[in-house]
């Protein structure tokens, strides 16, 4: 079988794997917690799209994910809608939001980049923080409701379901992008920006372009988290939010785009069980996880399992190997080579020049 079509087979494979723990996700632990897990994935695989995939690092993601949920929640509070609209205008907001952000931040590169991003989403906190009139200030809204056409969502196991295809859908685009050629673009450009540039692509655009993406989904997930709690508060307005998602998405692999799944799933059951129990340093278990798979784990979790199975698969056995440069078993060995005639008394060169 071709490498390609193992490749596709496993794919098919983790697709179906990946689709089944969703379905199932909600029977196997608390609804709520699960709802968490997949809207941490979707914003983890936002995050994954600028930093694996464009090579930015950014600190602010928590003003899409928190401007969003208080979007959402206005529409839903305000406007009357349902909530499968709010989420959509919600989304809306993020990335009109990322466009002035991500124009004054994509000519910049590497901690400059970071840093810019995390200055605007703190300025987007103090300023939600301040608008009490609209946003609640400290208490934030409150109360947001999930109805849709009648129907109570109000059980947070039913409510999963419904916010799940958003969530599905939000993780097939950022497949799709990555998976285009506008995606290969951007690996060109992550990997190197001058050549590309060089090649007549404009750099700046696609960056723009790839944060503005990045933003929407992360907006779509933000509003999801928020319609499912029923409150959109300051917490994920700040700098601690985009930290947890860039540590969820080096935990599971960079570039791996499925790997920030991973470590959401691993992140959110392990504050959820801390809490639970009343631990209070759940910093610091947390960040003593962290270290510890990344220094046992350099491509992180889902990337050092897809980099052991890509090398397992291109590397032959030893017995293989050995049998290709052995000779049959029961065959007569080759005879060596006849030596070149040589006269008697002759030199090298002589030699050489008969054989010429």
């Amino acid at each position: 079988m071709s490498r390609l079509a193992r490749s596709g087979r496993g794919g098919m494979v983790l697709l179906v794997a990946g689709l089944v723990a969703a379905l199932v996700l909600p029977w196997l632990i608390y609804p709520p917690v699960a709802l968490d897990i997949v809207c941490w994935a979707l914003f983890a695989a936002a995050v994954d799209l600028l930093l694996g995939f464009t090579g930015l690092l950014s600190f602010g993601h928590a003003a899409f994910w928190g401007g969003s949920a208080y979007a959402t929640g206005l529409i839903v509070l305000h406007g009357g809608l349902p909530f499968p609209v709010a989420i959509i205008g919600g989304a809306a907001f993020a990335a009109l939001l990322a466009l002035p952000i991500g124009y004054l931040s994509v000519r910049l590169t590497g901690i400059y980049f970071a840093m810019v991003t995390l200055a605007f989403a703190q300025m987007l906190y103090f300023l939600a923080n301040q608008w009490r009139g609209v946003t609640g200030g400290e208490n934030g809204l409150q109360g947001i409701p999930r109805d849709l056409l009648g129907l109570d969502l109000n059980d947070p196991f039913y409510f999963y379901y419904a916010g799940l295809p958003f969530v599905l859908l939000g993780l097939a685009a950022a497949w799709r992008i990555v998976r285009s050629p506008f995606g290969r673009v951007l690996v060109s450009i992550r990997d190197n920006p001058s050549r590309a540039r060089a090649l007549g692509y404009p750099v700046e655009r696609y960056r723009l372009l790839a944060f503005v993406l990045s933003a929407a989904l992360a907006g779509v997930a933000g509003g999801v988290f928020a319609i499912g709690h029923g409150f959109a508060s300051l917490d994920g307005l700040y700098w601690t939010t985009s930290g947890q998602v860039v540590m969820m998405v080096i935990l599971g692999g960079i570039g791996t785009l499925w790997g920030g799944a991973i470590g959401a799933a691993i992140v959110v059951q392990l504050q959820d069980f801390l809490a639970t129990a009343g631990f209070e340093g759940i910093g610091i278990v947390t960040g003593t996880i962290f270290i510890v798979i990344v220094l046992l784990f350099r491509r992180g979790i889902w990337g050092t399992v897809r980099h052991l199975i890509a090398t397992r698969r291109t590397t032959p056995p030893l017995s293989s190997a050995a049998d290709a440069g052995a000779a049959p078993a029961g065959s007569p060995e080759p005879a060596p080579a006849p030596a070149s005639p040589r006269p008697a008394g002759g030199s090298p060169d002589a030699a050489a020049g008969e054989r010429c």
